[in-house]
């Protein structure tokens, strides 16, 4: 359990991965099959924006899923350690969420949303992970420290408040700050406004091909948090195509470091956390990388760019 070995900091959780990795992978799995099921119902939306996850202020919610003449959603709730499905027409039901295996996770969702007469069709097997166990037969991921998954969830809700606040910079075509149950990353994406080349097959594992090129049909910049890449998690940047000269551009601050083996800036977790201003911090990070990538790519700045205040003075 990680109660006994970490500690929350202010508005900035402290969690080191070793303390709860296995509950980690547990719950990287059920988001995944809950990420599924939206994915099986909602209509498609560029870029994959219609399979992702969003932050609230209990947990992790599928947002509004249209199922037939009605609705649904998903949502953990990591405060009363609970998965509520909630239907239009009043319905729900609920599932505990507590140590168990992803195979019973599974089987217990699959089984409530067949009682609510939601019928459901998904891959089975998790993307973007090495070992893809069939989620009715994986037996190994079983673990939950509802401790940890709180300061999790603090981490993201701390993430999300200073992405929307580099979002509003952005008036270009630019994603919502949302969860992608795939790598298990909170992410926020800009466009320029041209289309990329195409990306690369292969180098996602079980991933298919046309997921990425999807994903990476248009020029980007973009950035992200996730519980990996460093003691206690770590935030990224990366641009796509990647310009010229973008890998020895200065980016803010001291501690961010490029990474060549992943192509992107990364700034560990625990840096932020430990700064005298941490919402400060993480902003300068984003906010130079995002003009290395604009600037080295020629993006139309002027156009894509405003105050997010400018219109208080109107």
């Amino acid at each position: 359990m990680a109660k006994h070995r970490t500690q929350q900091a202010g508005a900035w959780p402290r969690l080191r991965l070793e303390d709860w990795a296995e509950a980690r992978d547990t719950l990287h799995m059920w988001t995944q099959i809950v990420g599924k099921i939206r994915l099986d119902h909602a209509p498609p939306a560029n870029q994959w924006w219609q399979v992702t996850l969003y932050v609230t202020p209990r947990g992790l919610s599928t947002s509004t899923i249209p199922y037939r003449t009605g609705a649904f959603e998903i949502e953990f709730d990591f405060v009363d350690r609970r998965l509520g499905i909630r239907v239009s027409d009043g319905s729900r039901r609920e599932l505990v969420l507590e140590s168990k295996s992803v195979a019973q996770f599974y089987a217990e969702i699959m089984g409530a949303l067949g009682e609510l007469g939601i019928h459901t069709r998904m891959y089975p097997r998790p993307n973007e992970v090495a070992l893809a166990i069939p989620f009715p037969e994986d037996h190994r991921h079983a673990a939950y420290d509802p401790y940890a998954i709180r300061l999790f969830w603090g981490q993201l809700l701390s993430a999300h408040r200073v992405f929307g606040e580099f979002r509003s910079h952005f008036v270009g075509k630019a994603s919502p700050v949302h969860f992608f149950w795939g790598a298990m990353d909170l992410a926020a994406t800009r466009f320029s406004g041209r289309s990329a080349p195409e990306h690369p097959a292969g180098g996602v594992p079980n991933l298919p091909d046309r997921v990425t090129r999807e994903a990476y049909s248009v020029e980007l910049s973009s950035c992200g948090f996730w519980p990996g890449g460093g003691e206690e998690g770590g935030f990224y940047t990366y641009a796509y195509p990647e310009p010229a000269g973008f890998a020895d551009h200065m980016v803010r601050p001291e501690a961010a470091s490029y990474q060549r083996d992943a192509g992107e800036f990364v700034l560990p977790y625990e840096t932020v956390a430990a700064a005298a201003d941490p919402d400060r911090t993480l902003s300068e990070f984003l906010h130079s990388a995002y003009v290395a990538a604009a600037e080295l790519g020629d993006w139309d700045r002027a156009v894509l760019e405003a105050d997010p205040h400018h219109w208080e003075h109107r």
